[in-house]
Formats: C-alpha cells, sequence, structure tokens
C-alpha cells in the first residue's frame, strides 16, 4: 500500500517549496514473538515464557517503553534482567534524533541476542501507521502512535494466546492516562521496577527525573535560573550572550574556563570564577555565557582548591574571596557566568560512594574520580555494600536548589584499589574502546595459515634479497617499521624505508575498518596494551618478522621523519581537498610566559635569554641555556619548553590552510609509518596508495568533510590515549609507593603556585605538588609574587628549579583520589624569632616585609586593596633592605611611607 507525505518547505531565497514523499505500508512485518502462530516468521526474538516476575502483571508480558523511558532509562534497559522488549520504529527515531549516545547504546542492546529485544518497524505496518492529526504536534503524534502500535500487539497477541499481556512503559502523566482509557496496561518506569521484587537492586538504577508541572522549590535558591533555549540563541546571535565550550579546572572546583566557539581572538577563552558564575555547568557541556564588563575582570587563581566538603557546606563563600587578587592590568582575563545550558554532554562518571554519616539514609554523595566533575547525589539502598568499591554513576538533573547534581547508580566496577578495577576505570574515565573485538570483525581477518599468494606478487616489488633491519627495541612485537641501507654503484648511499601495509588487510567500509576508525590509535597502559586491531594483525601478519615473508611498502628513500613529509606532500599535490595531514600550530607569545620568567629566575647566575621569535630561535636558546655546576638544569628549561607547546591535531587539507609543523620545522608534515597502531596511517596508506595507482578510491576518501570529521575522531582519540597512560603511570607509582613506604629524594621546583610548589624527582620522573596552607600548617607566613615567580613561606623564598629534598609517601587516607604526598625536608621553614624582629627589623627578608607592610595597611584603612605593588631595595648580599617603595592607588600616611615609620 502507498501513501504519499506532503509538507511545505521554506527555501533559502524565501520562497515555498511543496515536497512530496511516498510511504509504503506492508502486510509482511511481523511480531516477532514466539507465542504467536498466524505471523509466518522465521527469527523469532522475543520468547514465549518470559522471566520477569512483576507485582503488577503476573502473566507473561512484553514491554514497550515510549521515548521518554528509552532516554532516560537506558541504564534500567542494558541491566540483563530486562528482557523481550519491543523497541517501536517511532521510538528509536526519536532517539536518534535527540541524542547519538543513547541510539547506540539502545542499537547495542537490540543486537544482543541474550536480551530478546525487537524491533518492530510499526510506522511501515499498515494497521499501526497513523498520520498527523490537524491541529496535532509531532510530539502528541508520536505518542499515541505508541499506543496503537501497542494496542495492536495486545489485541494481536491476545488472539494467539489470552495469557499474554502488553505492558506500555511512560513517565508522560497524559500519555499513561490515554493509554489506560484505551485499555492498555501502563505504568511509570518506576512503578514496574519496583514491582519487580525479585531484583531489588533495579531500583537503584532509576534515573529521577522531576516531574516539571508539579514540581514544588524547597530550600533555598542557590542558582540563578539558565535561559530557554530560545532566549539564548537569540541572545547569541545579536551579540549578547557567548556560546562555548565548558572547561572545568581540575586544580579549582571554584574555577573553569570557556572556549568561545568563533574566530574573535580577543575573547576566544573567558574566565568563570565562583560557584554561583558556574551556574551548573559540567565539564565538556557547551553553554551560553553572559560577558562581565572590563572592570570586574579577574586573573586566573593560583590556588589550588579542592572541594572536600559536604552537601550542607556553606564555606563556598569563604573560599572563593581567596580567589580574588590584586593584579597588574595585562593579566586580567574576559570573564563571565554561565547564563544557561545549549547542549549537556554528560556521560556515565566512574568514582566512589561518600556514605552519608546519617544512620540508615538513603541518599549519599558520589564523588567521581575526575576532579573536573561535581560530586551526585544519589539515592542507593545499597550503600554499605558499595562503598569502599568503584562504582558508576549518571547525572539526571541538577535543581537550582541543590548544591550538587542528582543522579542514579549504573553498576559496580570491583574494590578501590585492585588492578584490573583501576584500569578499567582509567579506559572508561578516557574513553577507550577496550571491550572485545565482536566476532563480525574478527571475521574479516585472513584465515590461517597465511602466505603470500601469486596475485600478491604480481603487485609487489620482491625486496627479499635486501638487508632490513627493524628500529624497534627487542620484544616489541608489533613491528611496523623497518629499514635498509646499500650502497649504489654511483657512489651513492640508498636508504629504504619500509612500512607493514596493514590497508592490505583492512579494506574500507567493513566492520575491520568501521572498529579501526572508532578506537583511532593503540593505547600502551603500564602493564597491558589496547589494540586497534586485532592481535593477529598488529602482532603477527603485518608485524615484519624476522625470517617471515611479509612487503611491507617501501616507497622512499629517506628516514622515518623523512619519509612523513615525503608522503604528505605526495598525497597532497595528488588530493589537494582530502588529505589527511597533521600540524603542529606555533603557540601565542602568551605561552611562554612562564619560560621566560623561569629563565629569568638564573639569569643572574649566567647569560640565558630565552628567545621566542621562532621555532628555530627557541631551539637556539635552549642549546645555549646551561648553569656551571647545574647539569639538570637544561633538561628543566626543555621541560617546561614543552608545556609551552600547542598540541599536534590531523586535519584535512581542504579544511585549512595552515599546514606547518612548528615542532620540526616543516611546512608539511604526516603521519605514515605506523599504520598497525594509528588509523590516520591507514588513510594515507590509502591515499598514496591510490596516488601511486596501486590501488582505487573510495567516495568516502575524497569527501573532505567525512575526512574533516574522521581527523576530529582521531584528534579525540589520540588525547584520551595519552591521558589515559599517564592515568596508568600515576597508578602504577602509587602501586611502587604503597611497598616502597616512605622516602626522601631530591627535587626542583617546577611550578611555583599562590599556596604550592610543584616539584619534579628525577629519578622517579614524579610530579607532586608540597602545599603550604594544609590543616597541619595553618599559621606559616605566605607570600606569593607572580611577576619573578617566586613564593616566599616564613622567611624562605621558592623559585622555579630550585633544588628542594621532598618526602614522598602515599597518602591514602581518601580512597577515591590516592595520591602522592610531598612534604618539604630542605630547605627548612625558618620564622624570625620575636628578639630579631625587635633589635633589627630591617633583615627581615622582602617577602617577609611585604607581608607586614600590607598587614599594617589593612590595620589603617580597613584594606590593602589600594596597594598595588611593593618594591623592595637590597644593599649587596646583606639582605637588609635600603629603600621600601608602595605603588598606592590612595594617598597613605606619611608615617607609613617614611623610612622607619613601619616600626
Amino acid at each position: 500500500m502507498l501513501k504519499s507525505k506532503t509538507f511545505v518547505k521554506k527555501t533559502r531565497s524565501g520562497g515555498i517549496m511543496k515536497i512530496v514523499r511516498e510511504h509504503y505500508l506492508r502486510d509482511d512485518i511481523y511480531c516477532g514473538s514466539a507465542a504467536c502462530s498466524v505471523c509466518p516468521q522465521k527469527d523469532k526474538v522475543l520468547q514465549r515464557d518470559t522471566n520477569l516476575e512483576s507485582t503488577l502483571c503476573d502473566r507473561p508480558h512484553y514491554l514497550i517503553p515510549d521515548t521518554n523511558v528509552v532516554m532516560h532509562q537506558v541504564d534500567i534497559l542494558e541491566d540483563l534482567v530486562i528482557s523481550n522488549v519491543i523497541i517501536l520504529q517511532t521510538v528509536l527515531q526519536e532517539v536518534r534524533h535527540r541524542s547519538a549516545p543513547i541510539y547506540k547504546r539502545i542499537k547495542d542492546i537490540i543486537h544482543n541476542t541474550e536480551k530478546h529485544f525487537y524491533t518492530f518497524t510499526n510506522e511501515h505496518h499498515r494497521e499501526t501507521y497513523i498520520e498527523q492529526e490537524k491541529g496535532e504536534n509531532a510530539n502528541d503524534r508520536n505518542d499515541r502512535a505508541i499506543r496503537v502500535a501497542a494496542k495492536w500487539y495486545t489485541e494481536h497477541l491476545n488472539a494467539a494466546d489470552k495469557d499474554f499481556r502488553v505492558i506500555l512503559l511512560t513517565n508522560d502523566r497524559k500519555n499513561k492516562e490515554k493509554a489506560e482509557e484505551s485499555g492498555l496496561l501502563a505504568y511509570t518506569c518506576e512503578e514496574y521496577v519496583k514491582s519487580l521484587v525479585a531484583n531489588p537492586e533495579l531500583v537503584d538504577r532509576l534515573a529521577s527525573i522531576p516531574d516539571n508541572e508539579n514540581e514544588i522549590e524547597t530550600g533555598r535558591i542557590i542558582f540563578q535560573e539558565h535561559l530557554q533555549l530560545s532566549r539564548l540563541q537569540q541572545g547569541i546571535k545579536s551579540g549578547t550572550y557567548l556560546q562555548g565550550t565548558f572547561r572545568a579546572s581540575r586544580d579549582n572546583y571554584l574555577e573553569a574556563t570557556v572556549w568561545v566557539h568563533g574566530d574573535n581572538a580577543e575573547n576566544q577563552e573567558i574566565l568563570i570564577q565562583g560557584l554561583k558564575n558556574l551556574n551548573r555547568a559540567v565539564h565538556e557541556d557547551i553553554v551560553a555565557i553572559e560577558l562581565f564588563p572590563k572592570d570586574k575582570w579577574m586573573a586566573p587563581s593560583s590556588v589550588v582548591l579542592e572541594d572536600e566538603g559536604t552537601a550542607e557546606d556553606n564555606s563556598d563563600d569563604d573560599k572563593e574571596k581567596i580567589l580574588k587578587m590584586e593584579v597588574q592590568e595585562s593579566m586580567l582575563k574576559p570573564t563571565g557566568r554561565v547564563v544557561g545550558i545549549i547542549k549537556r554532554n554528560w556521560r556515565q562518571y566512574c568514582g566512589m560512594l561518600s556514605k552519608s554519616q546519617i544512620k540508615e539514609a538513603k541518599k549519599h554523595l558520589f564523588t567521581p574520580a575526575d576532579r573536573r566533575i561535581p560530586r551526585i547525589r544519589i539515592e542507593t539502598r545499597q550503600a554499605s555494600t558499595l562503598e569502599g568499591q568503584r562504582i558508576i554513576v549518571a547525572i539526571d538533573g541538577w535543581p537550582k536548589n541543590s548544591r550538587y547534581p542528582n543522579g542514579h547508580f549504573v553498576r559496580s566496577l570491583g574494590n578501590v584499589g585492585n588492578k584490573e578495577t583501576e584500569t578499567e576505570v582509567l579506559l572508561l574515565e578516557h574513553d577507550v574502546p577496550h571491550q572485545p573485538f565482536s566476532q563480525a570483525v574478527l571475521s574479516f581477518l585472513p584465515k590461517m595459515p597465511w602466505s603470500i599468494t601469486e596475485q600478491d606478487m604480481k603487485n609487489r616489488i620482491d625486496l627479499r634479497h635486501l638487508f632490513i633491519c627493524s628500529v624497534d627495541p627487542p620484544g616489541c612485537t608489533d613491528i611496523d617499521d623497518a629499514l635498509h641501507c646499500r650502497d649504489l654503484e654511483n657512489g651513492n648511499v640508498e636508504v629504504g624505508v619500509h612500512i607493514a601495509d596493514v590497508s592490505h588487510f583492512i579494506r574500507p567500509g567493513n566492520a575491520l575498518d568501521q572498529e579501526s576508525a572508532k578506537r583511532g590509535t593503540t593505547v600502551y597502559l603500564c602493564e597491558k596494551r589496547i589494540d586497534m586491531v586485532p592481535e593477529l594483525l598488529s602482532s603477527n601478519l603485518c608485524s615484519l618478522r624476522c625470517n617471515v615473508e611479509r612487503e611491507t611498502n617501501s616507497m622512499v628513500e629517506e628516514f622515518m621523519l623523512l619519509a612523513n613529509i615525503s608522503v604528505a606532500q605526495k598525497i597532497y599535490d595528488e588530493f589537494s581537498e582530502c588529505a589527511l595531514l597533521r600540524k603542529h600550530p606555533a603557540p601565542p607569545p602568551s605561552n611562554y610566559d612562564m619560560l621566560i620568567k623561569a629563565g629569568k629566575s638564573k639569569a643572574s647566575l649566567c647569560d640565558i635569554v630565552i628567545k621566542t621569535d621562532s621555532a628555530k630561535a627557541l631551539a637556539d636558546s635552549l642549546d645555549a641555556a646551561h648553569v656551571e655546576d647545574f647539569p639538570y638544569f637544561n633538561t628543566l628549561l626543555r621541560i617546561l619548553a614543552t608545556r609551552c607547546m600547542m598540541q599536534a591535531v590531523y586535519f584535512c587539507s581542504g579544511m585549512d590552510s595552515d599546514f606547518y609543523h612548528y615542532g620540526l620545522a616543516s611546512p608539511i608534515y604526516t603521519h605514515f609509518t605506523s599504520p598497525i597502531r594509528r588509523y590516520a596511517d591507514i588513510i594515507v596508506h590509502r591515499l598514496l596508495a591510490v596516488a601511486i595507482g596501486a590501488d582505487c578510491t573510495y567516495p568516502d576518501l575524497m569527501d573532505k568533510h567525512k575526512q574533516a570529521a574522521l581527523c576530529n575522531n582521531l584528534n579525540y582519540r589520540h588525547k584520551m590515549a595519552q591521558y589515559s597512560q599517564r592515568a596508568s603511570v600515576a597508578f602504577h607509582t602509587q602501586l611502587f609507593f604503597k611497598t616502597k613506604g616512605v622516602v626522601n629524594e631530591e627535587g626542583f621546583v617546577l611550578f611555583v603556585k599562590k599556596n604550592a610548589i610543584v616539584v619534579l624527582i628525577p629519578k622517579f620522573g614524579l610530579e607532586g605538588t608540597v602545599f603550604f596552607d594544609s590543616k597541619d600548617k595553618p599559621n606559616l607566613r605566605v607570600c606569593f609574587d607572580d611577576e619573578i615567580p617566586t613564593l616566599t613561606v616564613e622567611r624562605t623564598i621558592f623559585r622555579v628549579f630550585d633544588k628542594v629534598v621532598v618526602t614522598i609517601s602515599l597518602d591514602s587516607s581518601n580512597l577515591q583520589h590516592q595520591k602522592i604526598r610531598m612534604s618539604l625536608v630542605e630547605p627548612v621553614l625558618d620564622s624570625p624569632s620575636y628578639t630579631e624582629l625587635c633589635t633589627n627589623p630591617w633583615n627581615i627578608i622582602p617577602g617577609l616585609l611585604e607581608h607586614w607592610i600590607r598587614s599594617t595597611l589593612e590595620k589603617i584603612q580597613g584594606t590593602a586593596q589600594g596597594v598595588r605593588r611593593v618594591t623592595l631595595k637590597a644593599i649587596g648580599n646583606t639582605g637588609k633592605v635600603n629603600a621600601v617603595s608602595l605603588e598606592s592607588t590612595v594617598a597613605l600616611p606619611m608615617a607609613i611611607t617614611s623610612g622607619r615609620g613601619f616600626s
């Protein structure tokens, strides 16, 4: 049966276009139930004997969830207990439109044969298709379509088996009432789950979705209401608001930045400070922000703040005062506040339960492993069981009267500290695909035993007569590159680069290719490797093993970097619009501030000048930067220089004009030499193969938009791989010090913060923070100067690259965030004695004197905000202060500004 859909569409030029689409209705779409004897179907997905026992329905039954149930309660649907579920085409289409991640999850459930989920194409079934009525909106039409399909299933199965029931799951009150009026069994998801008395643990997985129509405001209002999306879009269009990605700070829970989407360089990154200004945004959300006027701009804080309070903690206001500090105008950053959420990018979060101190409480706080994510309030009856375990929690919402968002328990991963559990956590937290390769993927691997065929020999050059050597270390199993070298008759030397040709086995578009593209890169953890391709390829067929026939691609006559450069130029020359290249942007001048300041901190010891005009100037400066009797200085300087760099990224040549690779000082570059572990190299191999006539092209390879989308995924996967590798190193470092105990080691100051120093321990390649405002050191006098930069603690001054001795131990007091703890051993913090202060106050070191000046001004003026900077001049090496200069915005009493008036 043929139906037609007619609608009108407004064109860009303002005209009206009438569009007619054909819609086919069929009689051969079957119910998929083993209980049905009417439909002549072969594959009966839905079982006759269902295993769910509900107090609401004591007969065998199937479930039909509506769109909102699938969207918000997908964790329930994923549970192994829930089976025999009918997913309507209407629901699937709505979910696909509203959330790609949830659509993928529900598709994965449908493909799991053990779950018995059946997709019913009700929109093409002659008896279940409905048309939109006059005055009916799309949402109401879809709700009606779901009810019609549920009604058809009820009557269809009732004709075959009177004992069978169909239950519609909906959290929509109106939809539920209309379903019940038509004679359907309809329950909310919560009602149904609570009726499964044999599986009480499922209740914890229910998402807490508030009923906005009946919601009653309780408690104090902490946050401002988010503006409606329509108003936000109008504001963004008019320039009143800015749209960007919200990035929470790892070090300070009261601070974040928003990277603005657009080309306005002046306001690309906006600083957000304070709980109310953060306004319930979560890391990676797309937000709308209001930019403050310049007189309210702030500087990024140097304070390290961790949210260690409870849900009832009221100390945030006091902590926010610490963020405010007087700085030079050049250090101020554009500052604003979040006014609304454009798109939530919430995911499932790993962490630990912080059990409530209230006896028999059901509501508890969950502390995520990622410090950028706020604590989450969940309701669970398993608190005693889950305590001390790594668990997964999802966020459901964040009311404006709640200090923390609400969420629900998803599943447990295992005990904290367990190697397998912690590895699973870091892989999940960094979104590293690590599930075993599916049978669909493995089916595209070559059959073993595999050998080179005569057909292969026709398309290859035989180089077995050459002496080819690997450049990988002994014990390496994924050897994908090698070299040969030989003298030529003309006196020249030929160097050949040989790369394993993974693209010979991974063909475009198949399941193996799709999985490799999704993973993007091989991830190397301390004791585990997450392969991009199955081991048969990575460690066997595409590994260049000794005395085993393999053919590698030998395409160029330079070493590895030159091979990458040459291939980049070749594929760009052939495909200027769709070449996959790699660039390294030059860092902005401001990135070098900390490096230049660090060089100046040692400039008095030798003639050190850090030039950052170009990559060559920087390289020459670093080569020349040496301090006598301090051999590690140059290494430290280079470490800091690396921190100044931008991230190298993949891009499509047709979507960008800046190709330059700053780090290699090359005008063009790509990745070609490691196709076993990088999908980018596979694409480059394919482009090169087409360019030299060794293979044919395909549409996606020549589509610059699809290439750009692929590059975005590769950049994301590469970044997550780096982060997960660092997390693995950090975890195994903790394990090392757990058995090592407490040790004292020599280190160097890498960074100076307002209340701490960051120390590098060369022996272990370990970084840690020494705090000077912790609870066990409440009375230390601390003074921070960002211009030098220096941190004065009592009478001890800390500068970048200073040598220190610290005690290293594992702090296990917080099981969620076990960390390496460092405390200062040398230099010993020395505070002035009372006698010394009374007899000769001018011997006090500059940092302490500045602290004294400010505190004196506070007593006289009530504030020291008027003081911009205190300049101290000393004579020789005696440390005696010769003069004191105050730059002030207010007139000060003569007694304060004249010599010994300070006494």
